[in-house]
């Protein structure tokens, strides 16, 4: 245990700046003149050497309907077969019944992952096409 040590490099001194002639002395590593060379020099955060500034490029304005966009939670056809019976009727009620929709505002679109083994009523519910052509052929109904 007493002849672990760490790699060569690892540990290094802190340096120490504008000290004499032992530290990095004269331009404290700042270069020869210029604004960053200078104490309380340097630019604001954002400024870009005069270029116009990528915050004031960016539009501000405008319409966004990001806050009517409407979200769907996908459903697959093998989680419906594990959770309803024959003939049972899939709705957005019974879905959140069941626990396969949660968010208060979420919508359910029925996707056509897995096979649909059982006779299902679907209600009020989007399908992809190809759920509707599984759910068809199973003998399910699609009101």
């Amino acid at each position: 245990m007493g002849q672990i040590k760490a790699p060569k490099g690892a540990n290094k001194n802190k340096t120490i700046v504008g000290r004499g002639w032992g530290s990095k002395g004269r331009t404290s590593g700042r270069g020869h003149k210029g604004q960053n060379s200078r104490s309380g020099g340097g630019v604001r955060p954002g400024f870009e050497g005069g270029q116009m500034p990528l915050y004031r490029r960016i539009a501000r304005r405008g319409f966004s309907n990001s806050l009517f966009k409407q979200e769907y939670q996908a459903i697959s056809l093998d989680d419906l077969s594990l959770k309803y019976e024959d003939g049972d009727l899939v709705s957005d009620a019974s879905l959140r019944e069941k626990g396969l929709l949660k968010g208060k505002n979420e919508q359910a679109k029925v996707l056509a992952n897995g096979e649909l083994t059982k006779k299902l009523v679907f209600e009020g519910l989007k399908l992809s096409e190809a759920a509707k052509e599984k759910v068809l052929a199973a003998g399910g109904e699609i009101r």
